[in-house]
C-alpha cells in the first residue's frame, strides 16, 4: 500500500535518538519530510467516481387508467383480498403500498421468489437495489474489521502503550511524567477492551478499572477518571453489525473510545458544564502533552502506517474526523519546535503551541463532550452558543468520528441554533422537549436531512406536524439548502457516505407524465421518502461506530393460494437513480482495489451488481421511451430473484435481512435518543403499461419506524426485533399504506 493510497497522511519521522533509557539528554531528534503538495484527503477519492450519462426518448403516459382495462385485477384482488379502498386508491393513484408486516418478511430477494412462484408480475423496486448496496457495504466493512482491522489495532494499541511505558519511565518532569502515566492509562483501556487478561500497571489501575466498569455498565453519562470530564457512556453499546461477533464487540468498543475521548486543548478556572472550559487549565495542558506524546509516538516504528491505513479505509467508507488527527498536532509542534528538539522543552513552550493548535479547524458536530449545558439567565439562546460549545471541545482524539452531513443538518436544527418553541402550547409535536430553560427542539427528524437535501414535501410534513414551529428553524434550514445546493459532483462524492447521499438525493425529483402514472401523484412522493429514509437508516447502521452522532447540549433558566397468470413485470423507471448507484457501486469497487482491502468474493458481488445496475438502465430507459419490453427483457425480469443471489452470494441470512436499527442524535436534557429504524417488508402494487393494455406488477418496499429511546437501553438489532410490534409507525406514511 501506497503513502498515497493512504489519503497522502504523507509524513516521515525518524528518531535517532529516543524512548532509550539513559540516553544523552532524552532527546527526541526528529526529521519531517513534508512533500511540497499533497493531495487533499477531502477530496482524493472523488477522483474515481465517473457519472454515468442517461438519455431516454420522453413519452407521455396516462393520466387515469381504469381497473376493468388491467389484465390481471381480478386475480391480484383475490389474492391480495383488496378491500375497497383500496382498490379504489388503486384506481385513482396507479399504486398501493400495503403493509404486509404481519408475514414478516425480511428479504426482498425472498418476495420476488414468492411473486413468480405464484406467477405474479414482479415490480424491481428501487428499494431492492438500495438494501443490495448496503449489503455489499456493510458486508465488506464487516470483514475488513473482522479481518485486518481487529488485529491491527491491538499491534497498533500494544505498541503505543509500550512507549508511553518507556516515556514514564524516563521523563523526570512532572507534566509529562503525568501526561505518560494518563497516556498509559488510556492505551490501558484500550488494550483491555480488546484482551480483558491485560492487567494495567499499578498506577493507573483504579482509573482504568474505573473507566471499564463505566465502559461495560453503559448507563449515560459520567465523569471519565482518567480525563476528568463527563463521557457517555452509553455509546459503548455494540450494535450495528458489531453484535455478529466477539472479534466485533471487542474492536466496537475499543475503536468507540479511540473515536470519542478527546484531548482537550483548552481549560481553564472555574470549569464546569456551562462554563467556558470543561477541564481545568492544568488538566488541558497535561491533556495537550498526552496527544503530542501520541502524535510523536505514532509516526516511529511504522507504526503511522497502520495508523494510516485503518484512517484511509474508513474515511473512503465514511469520511474524515471531525475532529484534530495526530497529523495536525505533529505538524504544528514542527511549527514550534522546529524538525529537532529535547522532549523537555515541550511544557516551557507548551503555551506557544497551543497558540498555533487554537488556529486549526474547530469541530463542527458536538459529539456530547463533557455533556455541556448553556446556561442563560435572560433565556436569549442563538447559533453563537453552539459555536461556544464546539470550541471548548476542541482537541485530538486519535482514532476521531468523522464528520457527516445529515449529523451537522441535525446539529443545526435543534436547540441553540434553533430555539425557542413558538408553536400552539396545546399540541407537542415529535421535535419538542420541555427543559429546565422552556420548551425547545431538542430532536430532529430524518425528515429535516430530505428537506435540506431539497424535499419541498419533507417540510411541508414537517410544518404539518409542528416541527418548524420554533425561532430561526426557517432561517437555519434556509442556510444549510444553500450551502448544501453549492456542492458540486465532486463533493457529493469524496466518500462512500457522500456517495450514498448523492444516490438517494435523485429519488426527491417529482415526476410529470413522462413518468407512468403510479408516479405522477404526491403520494408515490411520500412513498419515495420512506424509501430515501429507510436506505438512510441502513447507512447510519452500517457506520454507527466511525460516523459523530450530534448531540442537544442542555438547556436551562399465512401465504395466500397460488394462481396462474401471464408472467411479466416492471422495473421502477428512475435510470437517474440506477446511474447513480452504479458510479457509486464503481467507486466503492476501484477505491477499495486501491487499497487493497476486498477480496475475490466481494469483487464478484460487486460485479454482479454492476451488471444489474447497466441492465435495469437500458430496461427503464425503454419504459421511459414507451418501448415494450422484449422477450429477453422478460426472461431476464422472471429471473430476478436468481439474478439478485448472485450479488449476495456466500452472505448469511441475517445480513439479508432488512431489520436493523440506529440511534442518531441524543438529547442530553431527556437522556433519550431518537432511533430511526427499518421493520418488516412492506409490498407495491403498481399498475404498469404491457402492449395496448394493462397490469399489475408488485415488488417489496422497505418500511419506516421514527421514536426516541432512553440512552441508556440504545437499541441493537436484535432487541429492535423484539420490540417491534409496540412501535408504530410515522403518521404521514398513510397517504401511501392503505388499509
Amino acid at each position: 500500500m501506497t503513502r498515497k493510497t493512504l489519503i497522502s497522511i504523507l509524513i516521515t519521522i525518524s528518531f535517532i535518538s529516543a524512548l532509550i533509557p539513559g540516553c544523552m539528554n532524552n532527546t527526541y531528534s526528529m526529521t519531517i519530510n513534508l512533500p511540497s503538495s499533497f493531495t487533499n484527503p477531502k477530496t482524493y477519492f472523488s477522483t474515481s467516481y465517473n457519472y454515468i450519462n442517461i438519455s431516454f426518448n420522453q413519452t407521455v403516459f396516462p393520466s387515469s387508467i381504469a381497473l376493468e382495462d388491467v389484465e390481471n385485477i381480478d386475480d391480484i384482488i383475490n389474492f391480495f383480498n383488496l378491500s375497497e379502498s383500496q382498490q379504489t386508491f388503486l384506481e385513482e393513484h396507479g399504486f398501493l403500498a400495503v403493509n404486509y408486516s404481519s408475514y414478516r418478511l425480511e428479504n426482498p430477494i425472498d418476495v420476488y421468489s414468492l411473486l413468480l412462484d405464484n406467477n405474479i408480475p414482479v415490480f424491481i423496486t428501487v428499494d431492492t437495489l438500495l438494501h443490495l448496496y448496503h449489503i455489499q457495504f456493510n458486508e465488506i466493512l464487516k470483514e475488513i474489521e473482522e479481518k485486518n482491522f481487529y488485529s491491527e489495532i491491538y499491534n497498533l494499541t500494544k505498541s503505543l502503550l509500550e512507549y508511553a511505558k518507556k516515556e514514564y519511565n524516563i521523563f523526570s518532569d512532572t507534566e509529562l511524567k503525568e501526561a505518560a502515566r494518563r497516556n498509559i492509562g488510556f492505551l490501558s483501556v484500550a488494550l483491555s477492551l480488546i484482551d480483558e487478561n491485560i492487567t494495567p500497571p499499578s498506577f493507573v489501575r483504579e482509573e482504568v478499572e474505573s473507566e471499564l466498569d463505566l465502559i461495560y455498565t453503559h448507563n449515560g453519562f459520567h465523569n471519565s477518571p482518567l480525563f476528568h470530564y463527563n463521557e457517555d457512556y452509553s455509546q459503548y453499546i455494540p450494535r450495528g453489525h458489531y453484535t455478529s461477533s466477539k472479534i466485533l464487540k471487542k474492536y466496537f468498543r475499543t475503536m468507540m473510545w479511540y473515536g470519542r475521548i478527546s484531548f482537550l486543548l483548552k481549560g481553564g478556572e472555574p470549569y464546569c458544564q456551562s462554563c467556558d472550559y470543561l477541564v481545568s487549565e492544568e488538566d488541558s495542558r497535561i491533556q495537550t502533552l498526552q496527544a503530542c506524546l501520541l502524535s510523536i509516538d505514532l509516526y516511529s516504528n511504522n507504526l503511522s502506517d497502520i495508523w494510516s491505513k485503518i484512517y484511509a479505509v474508513t474515511s473512503f467508507f465514511v469520511g474524515i474526523s471531525d475532529d484534530l488527527t495526530p497529523y495536525e498536532y505533529l505538524t504544528s509542534i514542527e511549527k514550534v519546535f522546529g524538525l529537532s528538539f529535547n522532549i523537555d522543552e515541550l511544557p516551557d513552550k507548551l503555551l506557544l503551541l497551543k497558540g498555533e493548535l487554537t488556529k486549526l479547524r474547530s469541530p463542527k458536530i458536538y459529539g456530547g463532550t463533557g455533556e455541556a449545558a448553556i446556561i442563560k439567565l435572560n433565556g436569549n439562546f442563538t447559533i453563537e452558543d453552539l459555536d461556544k460549545v464546539l470550541d471548548k471541545t476542541k482537541g485530538m482524539r486519535l482514532m476521531g468520528q468523522r464528520f457527516i452531513p445529515d449529523s451537522y443538518i441535525f446539529q443545526q436544527l435543534v436547540f441553540p441554533a434553533v430555539d425557542p418553541y413558538i408553536g400552539n402550547t396545546s399540541r407537542h409535536p415529535f421535535t419538542y422537549g420541555d427543559t429546565e430553560g422552556g420548551p425547545t427542539r431538542v430532536f430532529p427528524r430524518g425528515l429535516d436531512v430530505l428537506a435540506v437535501l431539497g424535499s419541498n414535501r419533507a417540510y411541508e410534513i414537517l410544518k404539518i406536524e409542528g416541527d418548524t414551529d420554533y425561532n430561526r428553524y426557517n432561517d437555519q434550514l434556509n442556510k444549510l439548502r444553500e450551502n448544501f445546493s453549492k456542492l458540486n459532483i465532486s463533493d457529493w462524492n469524496r466518500n462512500l457516505y457522500m456517495g450514498w447521499l448523492y444516490t438517494l438525493k435523485s429519488l426527491l425529483d417529482t415526476y410529470n407524465n413522462s413518468y407512468p402514472l403510479f408516479m405522477q401523484n404526491q403520494e408515490w412522493i411520500d412513498k419515495n421518502l420512506q424509501t430515501v429514509l429507510a436506505s438512510w437508516v441502513e447507512l447510519r447502521h452500517d457506520t454507527i461506530l466511525y460516523s459523530k452522532q450530534s448531540y442537544t447540549p442542555i438547556k436551562a433558566t399465512s401465504i395466500p393460494p397460488q394462481f396462474i397468470i401471464n408472467p411479466g413485470g416492471y422495473i421502477e423507471p428512475t435510470p437517474t437513480f440506477y446511474s447513480r448507484l452504479l458510479s457509486l457501486v464503481n467507486t466503492t469497487l476501484i477505491g477499495l482495489k486501491q487499497l487493497k482491502v476486498i477480496d475475490d468474493i466481494q469483487e464478484n458481488r460487486l460485479e454482479s451488481l454492476k451488471d444489474l445496475l447497466e441492465h435495469l438502465i437500458v430496461l427503464s430507459e425503454k419504459e421511459l421511451s414507451g418501448e415494450s419490453l422484449s422477450d429477453s427483457d422478460n426472461r431476464f425480469i422472471s429471473r430476478i430473484d436468481e439474478i439478485l443471489r448472485d450479488t449476495v452470494i456466500e452472505i448469511e441470512e441475517r445480513g439479508l435481512q432488512t431489520m436493523l436499527v440506529a440511534d442518531v442524535h441524543t438529547d442530553t436534557n431527556s437522556q433519550q435518543v431518537l432511533e430511526e429504524a427499518v421493520g418488516y417488508i412492506d409490498l407495491i402494487l403498481v399498475l404498469y403499461p404491457i402492449n395496448e393494455s394493462y397490469r399489475i406488477a408488485v415488488g417489496p418496499i422497505f418500511s419506516y419506524y421514527e421514536f426516541k429511546q432512553s440512552m441508556d437501553e440504545r437499541l441493537t438489532d436484535e432487541k429492535w426485533m423484539d420490540l417491534i410490534e409496540s412501535i408504530g409507525r410515522p403518521n404521514w406514511i398513510k397517504s401511501f399504506i392503505i388499509q
